[in-house]
């Protein structure tokens, strides 16, 4: 007797991940999609994440359905998030919850959802909520940590999974026509900006490095958000072969964008995540935070510049709004020489 869809839905195995973090903890999550896809193909994956990272999971081939919750905004509120849960979670019938996310209001979502078969991190806040407590290994890369909370463990590189971000055909032409508008036929990337002051390489650095490429055989183009093009106007005085990309571009689009690219030197920050997906050669540049945090580029095409010996350092895990000691070593010793010396090395490697 053939099954009618609402009946095989019910039987289905569908599995809803919560990431409501930032635009590169998203981004990390991916891995993790795809291997809970190839482990059951028929599964439907979805994913519950912020509006600003929506765009991310639904350009996954892994994905099913990117739910968006405005935790700052409309489900602000407890009786505002219960409400949401209720008619967009609880309904769904999901067999399985994962949740990346380890606060107390994405515990109150899993609960709120009504599933049986819950995991979360053994440091998530509410642990009571979850079924399945897995261990949160602060040695280990995120991916790593977030392919253990599925249920996969590697004891070798087979966790360096590169995230995927298919772009539609709208997206490559937009990307085409920004190369070609501005003959881009060998370009690099800098990414400045960071929310976190203390993440942010000096802007005068950035400069250094910026002017240096353009005298060479290259273009520079700067990436960043709309709130970056004043930051960035600067840059532009120096040479008509910097071109500025800030807010012209979605974050797939991004992705595309880098593409293209031969190297990002980027912040401790989403853009170089971004390339991950991309896979192009990126420097990430630690200032007050630290590889040992779990969020270092990993492809074989990445590397990274961190000043260690500073009992200063690292100050947060996030950053500060200032530095704590008023010196700001972590940015200031890593002097553009040094960045652009290994950034000539990684081009002479990878391109």
């Amino acid at each position: 007797m053939a099954l009618d869809a609402q009946t095989l839905e019910v039987l289905m195995e569908k599995i809803l991940v919560i990431q409501t973090a930032f635009i590169g903890d998203s981004i990390l999550t991916l891995p993790m999609l795809k291997k809970i896809k190839e482990r059951n193909s028929g599964c439907l994956v979805d994913v519950l994440c912020t509006p600003v990272s929506k765009e991310i999971f639904e350009s996954s081939p892994y994905v099913n359905r990117a739910i968006s919750v405005d935790k700052r905004g409309r489900q602000k509120s407890l009786w505002a998030l219960y409400k949401f849960c209720k008619e967009n979670l609880a309904s769904q019938n999901y067999t399985h919850i994962y949740s990346v996310h380890r606060s107390m209001r994405t515990s109150l979502i899993v609960l709120f959802s009504n599933v049986r078969e819950t995991y979360g991190f053994s440091n998530s806040s509410l642990k009571a909520v979850y079924k399945h407590i897995v261990k949160y290994d602060s040695s280990q890369h995120e991916v790593k940590r977030n392919l253990a909370l599925a249920g996969f463990s590697f004891e070798d590189d087979g966790w360096k999974i590169l995230p995927e971000a298919e772009a539609s055909e709208h997206t490559r032409e937009k990307v085409k026509l920004f190369i070609e508008e501005n003959k881009l036929d060998k370009f690099i990337v800098l990414a400045p900006a960071s929310v976190w002051a203390t993440k942010a390489y000096p802007k005068e650095y950035f400069i250094e490095i910026a002017r240096y490429f353009s005298q060479k055989d290259y273009n520079v183009v700067l990436m960043g958000g709309e709130k970056d093009r004043i930051i960035l106007k600067e840059f532009l005085d120096l040479s008509d072969k910097i071109i500025s990309a800030a807010g012209s571009f979605s974050l797939v689009e991004s992705v595309e964008l880098l593409r293209h690219a031969t190297i990002l030197v980027a912040n401790d920050s989403a853009p170089a995540h971004l390339a991950l997906c991309a896979n192009v050669p990126v420097l990430m540049l630690y200032c007050s935070t630290i590889p040992e945090f779990g969020f270092y580029p990993y492809s074989r095409k990445s590397g990274y510049l961190n000043i260690e010996g500073l009992s200063c350092k690292p100050c947060g895990i996030h950053g500060k709004k200032k530095c704590p000691v008023g010196t700001f070593d972590c940015g200031k010793k890593l002097t553009p020489g040094l960045v652009i010396k290994k950034t000539e090395e990684m081009i002479n490697e990878y391109i």
